[in-house]
């Protein structure tokens, strides 16, 4: 096993920082103040390539592999880039409009993969429920055939991208006698009768990010919108779990060598007793614990990216120990970045409150970090 970068992925990971500073870093402290989505800097993000680093180049994607496009989301959290923007885009690229490259009709992938890889169209995947969140079977939206249509009735809740999407790749059971097997996927559009997104969330943090319930009453859709086969929708959300645990995190991780960089380059400055604060050892030991951390962190989730260009199946155990790891640990970090830079740290400005903010979503979002200790006793 090789983690070396080829010149190639160094280069572009340059790239992807050198263009986040300059078209996305100097919007985001407006933004996320007012806690408006940036759909310029999402578009900008269509035109540079990003939305479909990863997808074939008939659609207008990258043909990239899955290394790569980790690198992609690492660069834009190194960069500065807030983390609402970044988990818009992951709900974007890897939970909705990869799953209906890899499981969608040919007439599905021409009509929405384009529009998607472009940033013309945002997506969004609904499948948390208000009463089913980690038991994902116990959902009660439901979907019957009804001719040439199914027809949905239920809630979402805590859905990214759901109040600005205009494609919604919603999970509903299809068979309520069963469990995991009861359930299937379905493209709904935004418009669509029946259909209708809440206002959005008022959060702690990634407040860029718009998240919402989704509604839906008597929603009628084609029967062909049914991506798959009935009853394998539980399975391709599954399946978005590789993506969750590698591209997803991968902004975690960038954002985290960001606040050390940040940190370190601060405490040289900061002046206190006479000297800089880096002259302290716990200033010292609070920047190698960020050091260690990012290293760990970022091995992790190559792992699971390389796994998946070399074609193996994601072992679920180690995919559960990088979510985990990333979540969990994240956190002592990032508290030690804002301990630094001292009352600057409690402020806006410096981003590291931010920063601090947007991480306490990792231990929860794409499966809690109890959900997860249960998958790593289990398969031990």
């Amino acid at each position: 096993m090789d983690f070396e970068l080829t010149k190639m992925q160094r280069m572009f990971k340059k790239e992807v920082i050198r263009f986040a500073k300059k078209e996305i870093v100097p919007r985001v402290q407006e933004h996320e103040i007012k806690g408006e989505f940036d759909f310029e800097s999402f578009r900008k993000m269509g035109d540079f390539g990003l939305l479909g680093l990863h997808f074939p180049e008939e659609f207008g994607g990258g043909a990239a592999d899955v290394l790569t496009t980790v690198l992609a989301g690492e660069a834009l959290g190194e960069a500065g880039v807030d983390g609402g923007l970044t988990l818009a885009y992951g709900a974007h690229s890897f939970l909705c409009a990869d799953t209906i490259f890899c499981h969608g009709t040919d007439a599905h992938r021409k009509k929405y993969l384009p529009r998607l890889i472009s940033g013309e169209w945002i997506g969004c995947m609904g499948l948390t429920e208000p009463d089913a969140g980690s038991d994902v079977a116990s959902m009660k939206t439901n979907a019957a055939r009804d001719g040439d249509h199914y027809v949905l009735n239920g809630s979402k809740i805590f859905i990214t991208n759901g109040p600005i999407a205009d494609v919604i790749l919603v999970y509903a059971k299809t068979n309520p006698e069963q469990q995991h097997e009861g359930i299937s996927a379905f493209i709904v559009e935004k418009g669509t009768k029946g259909f209708s997104p809440g206002a959005p969330l008022k959060k702690m943090g990634v407040k860029t990010s718009q998240t919402s319930e989704l509604f839906f009453n008597n929603c009628r859709i084609p029967a062909d919108n049914l991506v798959g086969q009935e009853g394998m929708g539980f399975f391709y959300a599954m399946q978005t779990v590789e993506w969750d645990r590698s591209a997803l995190m991968a902004p975690f991780v960038g954002g985290m060598t960001y606040a050390m960089r940040q940190s370190a380059a601060y405490a040289t400055k900061r002046i206190q007793f006479n000297r800089p604060i880096s002259h302290f050892q716990a200033t010292k030991y609070k920047i190698a614990d960020m050091k260690i951390f990012t290293e760990a962190a970022r091995s992790l989730i190559y792992r699971i990216a390389w796994c998946k260009d070399q074609g193996q199946p994601v072992n679920h155990l180690e995919a559960a120990v990088a979510k985990l790891f990333v979540g969990d640990w994240s956190l002592g970090p990032v508290n030690d970045a804002m301990l630094i830079h001292g009352g600057y740290g409690y402020c806006h400005e410096y981003g590291m409150e931010m920063i601090f903010r947007d991480s306490r979503l990792a231990p929860i979002g794409g499966g809690t970090s109890d959900i997860q200790k249960k998958i790593i006793s289990k398969l031990m």
